[in-house]
């Protein structure tokens, strides 16, 4: 085990917005993704409402129709990856929760059918389903942009003695803490249309915005302004192979070749292999007698 020096790589954009129906997420997406560049896609499950602002970016659409499973969503995201797209819009991944199909109501025919309708056993089915769409998301090669409705979330509190019904804020109609495995997220109003950041790893987002092609050239110049991964990849296997040369038993050399051969790209390999070989003829010819 090594701990090495921590450096921000170059990303690719992983953005949620969230807001209730008509504050604006997919003209802000839109305008968001244009100001990326490159090839946009957009998943549509709003019944092709998207296609309404096909005057503010040139983009592709998938209507994608119920069922709304984690598969479909899956299988939408992979077709964008190998369509030569650079951003992807999912509009939206409510949908993938709450919609016909989607999480809640399998869950509720995996109950019936499997568990006698016990619905906590019927969540050890769905939710690695459910996990596999997120990871999707956060493994793909594409920059991302996934939107969620959002509604009013209440709860009933006592005041001087009295049951009365309080507003908590905007709550995501997605999976409990979904939203925060994006790197930033941001929430629509429907007064004004303004983003408010509720997580924010870039730093970019402290006073309410509205959103622009700017925010999205913000965002791209951030993602960008990381140190290259090939370059960070080479600098890795480099100090592997120093520490290599310097160990003075096999085990040694076994410990560090088998940490560094895990995270090696498969390019690197060779030099590294080569260079642990090497090492490791050399110390079994040092413990040889003379």
């Amino acid at each position: 085990m090594q701990f090495q020096k921590a450096q921000r790589k170059k990303a690719k954009l992983r953005l949620a917005l969230t807001g209730p129906s008509g504050s604006g997420k997919t003209y802000g997406a839109l305008l968001v993704a244009k100001g990326l560049g490159g090839k946009i896609a957009l998943i549509d499950t709003e019944k092709g409402s998207a296609s309404l602002y096909s005057h503010i970016a040139d983009f592709d659409v998938l209507e994608l129709l119920a069922p709304y499973s984690p598969e479909r969503f899956i299988d939408a995201i992979n077709a964008a990856e190998s369509g030569g797209y650079d951003v992807l819009i999912i509009d939206s991944t409510t949908h993938e929760w709450s919609g016909v199909g989607g999480c809640l109501e399998l869950v509720d025919a995996v109950a019936k059918a499997k568990f006698k309708g016990n619905s906590w056993s019927a969540w050890n089915e769905v939710t690695p389903r459910h996990r596999k769409f997120i990871d999707t998301i956060l493994q793909s090669p594409l920059h991302i942009i996934a939107t969620m409705r959002s509604k009013t979330e209440t709860a009933q509190v006592e005041v001087n003695g009295r049951k009365t019904v309080q507003k908590l804020g905007m709550k995501a109609e997605q999976r409990d803490g979904s939203e925060y495995e994006f790197t930033t997220v941001l929430d629509i109003t429907h007064d004004g249309n303004l983003a408010m950041v509720s997580k924010d790893r870039t730093g970019l987002f402290k006073d309410p915005i509205q959103l622009s092609e700017r925010t999205g050239q913000m965002l791209i110049e951030w993602l960008e302004s990381g140190k290259d991964p090939a370059a960070m990849d080479a600098e890795e296997v480099a100090l592997a192979v120093e520490a290599l040369n310097a160990c003075e038993s096999l085990g040694q050399a076994q410990g560090i070749f088998g940490g560094a051969w895990k995270r090696c790209p498969d390019g690197l390999k060779t030099s590294l292999k080569a260079t642990y070989d090497k090492v490791k003829a050399d110390l079994a010819a040092q413990q040889e007698p003379a």
